[in-house]
């Protein structure tokens, strides 16, 4: 692997040199205070600025080819819908979509991605080839039907022992849908499946008002959280996705737990599952609250700046408190808490850290007033300013550069036939 050199780049306000080698930050220095390494690959960046990569804490990536395809649908017609759309996926559809949703995490800041979506292995391949760290999920949805549970398991295994031989980073995770979609005896073999081999759960949690009454009316009067801590579900390796519609119970119980909590606002105001999500409370309680985008179904885009910004702007607005999520636990949503939930040293600019970096160029409008940087980037920039994206200790874009860009989106243009039922 080449070392990198980041030369005169500003870092927290200050010019700065970052030396990058075997995918780790390996020194930071004062500009100019030390020669680059020998045969290092320099890169100048006077006036630039760095930031830590973007941790995208749920994704179904390749459902950038579902992009816009069920607009102005109420939720439950909406994921009927998708659900009759992905009948017709297979391994080359879900191949070429993640592509895509690779190819556009690179170009909005991401490094790192939590997956939960089909044919795994394909998905892994195609986040590898991109360069980017995926967290990829074997997904259990069994509809309570014990055979199709059976043949979730035996995949589950078999995927797992392959991705034992993976060496670029990836982590291999299990996901169980939803409460609703996902029976008790798969929860608790998936749980124990998961602690152990050390592997984090991903599951949909309080995503609606009806999956809270669905729950309670099947399960004795418990929400989903509950249901799942009465499960022994819940603990600092589970990731629970949306987090929505919570009782101040369900706050305790999932700050008791540490239970790694995503928000994914463009996707819930879009199709209208609700706005308040709860993150003081969360936050206070000790849950670790990281931010996602969810699927281009019903985000339309994998932009983890524009997800930032919705979500600081919707909490200041539903709480009626302009202080509401400042910048720097914004940050830290989007960076380094969904690192420590997927257990990486990463999701910030320190030696020894992995180096998933971003150069920013602030030569524009947005950033010409004297206001703090972080200020500029979340509320005033688009994604367009990072010009460059380290991923893994690798260059995956360079000058707004992506190797292979045309090829990737021809390739993904011939499968919407697939997709759409046609010959």
């Amino acid at each position: 692997m080449v070392t990198l050199f980041l030369k005169d780049i500003l870092l927290d306000g200050k010019p700065s040199d970052i030396t990058i080698s075997d995918g780790l930050i390996s020194r930071i220095r004062p500009a100019g205070a030390e020669l680059p390494p020998e045969g290092a690959e320099i890169t100048p960046c006077s006036g630039k600025v760095a930031m830590p990569a973007f941790v995208n804490m749920h994704t179904h990536a390749a459902m950038t080819l579902l992009r816009g395809m069920q607009e102005d649908v109420l939720f439950h017609r909406w994921i009927e819908n998708i659900w009759d759309m992905e009948s017709r996926l297979d391994a080359d559809v879900i191949y070429q979509g993640t592509r895509v949703a690779a190819l556009e995490m690179i170009r909005t800041g991401t490094a790192t991605f939590n997956d939960q979506y089909w044919y795994a292995m394909d998905a892994h391949r195609a986040a590898a080839e991109m360069g980017v760290r995926p967290a990829i999920s074997f997904v259990f949805l069994d509809l309570g039907k014990e055979e199709e549970a059976a043949r979730q398991r035996d995949i589950c295994e078999r995927m797992y022992e392959e991705s034992r031989s993976w060496t670029d980073g990836a982590l291999f995770t299990v996901s169980c849908h939803a409460v609703y979609t996902v029976s008790e005896p798969v929860f608790l073999w998936a749980k124990d499946f998961c602690r152990k081999h050390g592997l984090r759960l991903h599951v949909h949690v309080s995503e609606t008002r009806k999956e809270v009454a669905d729950c309670q009316a099947a399960h004795g009067g418990l929400s989903p959280v509950e249901y799942l801590d009465r499960l022994g579900i819940l603990d600092d390796k589970t990731i629970a996705a949306h987090c929505l519609w919570l009782s101040d119970k369900d706050v305790e119980i999932l700050g008791s737990r540490r239970v790694n909590c995503v928000h994914n606002v463009n996707s819930n105001l879009k199709i209208a599952s609700g706005l308040r999500f709860r993150y003081n409370e969360l936050r206070d309680a000790g849950a670790n609250v990281c931010i996602g985008t969810d699927g281009c179904a019903s985000s339309n885009n994998l932009d983890m700046l524009e997800a930032m910004k919705t979500s600081a702007i919707v909490q200041k607005g539903w709480r009626e408190d302009p202080t509401a999520l400042p910048l720097g636990e914004l940050l830290a949503a989007a960076t380094v808490n969904g690192a420590r939930a997927l257990g990486l040293n990463s999701g910030r600019i320190a030696e020894g850290a992995l180096a998933d970096v971003l150069i920013i160029d602030p030569e524009s409008s947005f950033f010409l007033s004297p206001a703090p940087f972080l200020s500029n980037f979340v509320y005033s920039a688009h994604s367009d300013c990072i010009d460059s994206v380290i991923a893994g200790g690798r260059f995956v874009m360079k000058s707004r550069q992506i190797d292979h860009e045309k090829e990737i989106l021809r390739a993904a243009r011939g499968v919407f036939g697939k997709i759409l039922g046609r010959s």
